[in-house]
């Protein structure tokens, strides 16, 4: 895997530092979706979601996205070979350049290993991905999900534990009663936990294993947990 060194500033992030590509991980409820905003605004770099480029390359009817839907109507799953594909093109667009954050892949080992490949390939230069995962205790994300409520009129978000409305079950807004969403129940909440478990264990085991992985407690304050994410990709940067 090819290296290269970056220059950062040692109290802040600045503009010399280069976040290259991220793999931010993280499990349902864990805010993972802020953080990737946030990273996104920071730096100047995009989010790349892999459910995002199969949706864009189906509606505009490319080659890989006619393969996909073909694939899809049959009820068969998109191999990894055209979701590389459509990786491969999206990484070689001008935004790309200074970096990225990766959202649903690599999800396989064979994904990642396919990922050092690629991006070795492509320059002497490259930065290899380095993986950040945000982690929040169980019992405080099932708090997270299961006790969301939305109202339907406002779309406004609320949380019976830790955000309730001013009147049990009404937004304080609209006076709408809350909503909660059909997947937002236990049972399910711990399907999609063991799903998540599964799926990236061996791919932070893969980064890991080369240094190229590192773990931040998702349970503060926002801005907090921005400010770990971000000394962690200076440290892994400072590594790899």
């Amino acid at each position: 895997m090819s290296t290269q060194t970056v220059t950062t500033d040692s109290t802040s992030t600045g503009p010399a530092f280069v976040p290259g590509p991220v793999l931010l991980l993280g499990a349902p409820g864990v805010g993972k979706g802020t953080q990737a905003q946030i990273l996104m605004a920071h730096f100047g770099i995009p989010q790349i979601s892999t459910g995002d480029l199969l949706r864009s390359h189906r509606s505009r009817r490319t080659e890989l996205g006619v393969l996909a839907d073909e694939l899809m109507q049959q009820g068969k799953l998109v191999p990894d070979e055209l979701v590389n594909q459509m990786v491969a093109a999206r990484l070689a667009e001008a935004d790309a350049v200074r970096g990225y954050i990766l959202d649903g892949f690599p999800r396989t080992l064979g994904q990642a290993a396919w990922l050092d490949s690629h991006l070795d390939s492509r320059s002497a230069a490259a930065l290899p991905v380095v993986a950040v995962s945000i982690t929040v205790p169980y019992e405080v994300l099932l708090r997270r999900i299961t006790g969301r409520r939305s109202c339907p009129v406002c779309k406004s978000i609320y949380n019976v534990f830790t955000h309730p409305s001013k009147a049990a079950g009404l937004c304080d807004v609209e006076g709408a009663a809350l909503e909660q969403r059909a997947d937002d129940i236990e049972e399910v909440f711990a399907k999609r936990m063991r799903t998540f478990d599964e799926l990236t264990a061996p791919v932070i085991g893969h980064y890991r294993a080369q240094g190229r992985f590192e773990e931040v407690d998702g349970d503060r304050a926002v801005e907090t947990v921005t400010a770990d994410i971000e000394a962690a990709l200076k440290r892994l940067r400072g590594r790899v």
